[in-house]
């Protein structure tokens, strides 16, 4: 392949088969070289993200993600994407290491909100313990000036329940549990806008999206970015990289 990208995926395998659903799906192909080519690594053996980041003295991840990121770049991918959201902690230390761009998935999904809700001053964010902790999401969203609003005790116990119980060990979603976490962050902490700052997060979205809330999907975000800087490689390096340039900044 001349012209392609890389997804770095498996963190976990279930979230990461909605992007590519989602990906294909949007591609509205009407044959098969319609759809985007793409590398998928489904690198489910990468260690926890959020047990290293609350407890330096359990496995890194950060070895496995590097390796992935090398063994990617000597095939001259156009660009490369993580998606996971927690696994962000090391981007800067992972984009130093290779010369192959790597989106930036919270930031993009944070410059969207800003596009699509001026207005809005507090923004929700619901996560994992370790995407709150080490505040990849309340960075990008407080350097726009904005307010961040977390859960409490008992919204976070919620999502790690539909994260981690629901979805990673039992593959399910559970719909009425995302429901009333979305719920709860907008009735009782009084926020409009929601950031789903973890995959599984979105694929609840995408399986159980049948709520009146308003979410920031950063899975989805990134899908539409993927899509689009795929399609302009497509139509000329010139082109694709202008656009790279742009999400870049």
């Amino acid at each position: 392949m001349q012209r392609f990208f890389t997804v770095i995926g498996g963190m976990g395998t279930a979230a990461t088969e909605s992007y590519v659903r989602l990906l294909n799906k949007r591609s509205d192909a009407k044959k098969d070289q319609d759809y985007m080519d793409y590398i998928l690594v489904n690198h489910a053996s990468v260690p926890d993200r959020t047990s290293y980041i609350l407890d330096h003295s359990k496995p890194s991840f950060y070895p496995a993600l590097l390796d992935d990121i090398r063994q990617q770049s000597l095939l001259n991918p156009d660009f490369m994407v993580i998606v996971c959201n927690t696994a962000h902690y090391f981007y800067d230390q992972l984009q130093a290491e290779t010369d192959v761009p790597l989106l930036h998935m919270p930031r993009l999904a944070i410059q969207t909100m800003c596009d699509q809700y001026p207005d809005e001053q507090r923004i929700g964010l619901i996560a994992t313990e370790g995407t709150i902790a080490d505040g990849i999401y309340t960075n990008e969203i407080e350097s726009t000036g904005r307010e961040v609003v977390l859960g409490d005790r008992h919204v976070q116990d919620m999502v790690n329940e539909l994260i981690y119980t629901n979805i990673k060990e039992n593959n399910r979603v559970d719909g009425p549990l995302f429901h009333k976490i979305l719920q709860t962050m907008h009735d009782d902490f009084k926020v409009n806008v929601i950031v789903l700052g973890c995959t599984e997060l979105s694929l609840a979205q995408e399986l159980a999206g049948d709520h009146p809330y308003t979410t920031i999907d950063a899975q989805s975000i990134i899908v539409d970015k993927t899509l689009a800087l795929g399609r302009a490689f497509r139509e000329s390096e010139a082109t694709g990289k202008a656009m790279l340039n742009k999400m870049m900044k």
